[in-house]
This record gives structure tokens, sequence and C-alpha cells, in this order.
């Protein structure tokens, strides 16, 4: 029989609650991707190649996306808690998400700003119907 998983360990040593992380910065990521997308558009809007300052600030939501994600993996495989199908079903939605903008990266580049700017919108959106749908289920 296996023991507990390493990040386990590490949360239990540092007496950390990894799910009540997950929850509180679920609000900060959601936000911060709003503000990060806001800003892409001001960028297309004035008409301005985006620098190198909005792609940090864009690699810090993505990956502030992976680190949320893999926190709910955690909380669901080790933990045990049960989400809700919808709630996991976005926490899909976004690493699709997240796959196909690298896939198109190409084509995104073609107009950052705008295109960034409207992935950050809508990776917030979703981020918040992951947050709205806690504990709820398909089919009733």
């Amino acid at each position: 029989m296996a023991g507990p998983s390493p990040i386990a360990l590490i949360a239990q040593i540092g007496g950390v609650d990894l799910i009540e992380i997950h929850r509180l910065a679920g609000w900060w990521v959601a936000g911060y991707l709003g503000v990060v997308g806001l800003l892409g558009i001001a960028i297309a809007i004035s008409r301005r190649e985006p620098g190198r300052t909005f792609f940090i600030l864009l690699g810090i939501g993505m990956a502030a996306i992976l680190i949320q994600v893999g926190l709910g993996l955690y909380g669901f495989s080790v933990e045990n808690r049960q989400p809700g199908n919808i709630h996991v079903f976005y926490g899909v939605v976004l690493m699709f998400t997240l796959a196909f903008a690298y896939i198109y990266r190409a084509q995104l580049a073609r107009r950052a700003a705008l295109s960034y700017g409207l992935l950050a919108l809508f990776l917030m959106g979703v981020g918040i119907r992951a947050i709205g749908n806690i504990g709820q289920s398909f089919g009733g």
C-alpha cells in the first residue's frame, strides 16, 4: 500500500490547506486575467504592438491557471473532494483552451494584443463559470 503523495506530505508539514488556496486564488486568477485582457484590448485599440511586459503578464496568468488546475486535481485525486462535474468540466475547458492557444500561436501573433486580450477575457469568463458551479453536476 502506497503512502501519502509528496505534495500531501509537503502540505501536512507546512500546515497548508491547498484546497483553500485553490478556492481563494480562483477569484484572484479570474480578476487578474480580466485586467490583462482589458490591457490587451486597450493596446489593440491604440494600434500599438504589445511589449514584453504584456506577454510576461499574460504568461503569469496562464501559469496561474496551470497551478489552479493542478491544485484542483490534487483535491480531487488525493483528498477525494467532489467539486461537481461542471466545475471539473470548466477546468478541462481551461486546459484545452491553453492547448489550442499554443497550437494556434502563429495565428494569434498576427494581431497579438487583440487576440491575446480576448483570450485572457475568455479564460476569465470560464474561470468565473467554474467558480460559480462548484458542487453542481450535469443532469441534476
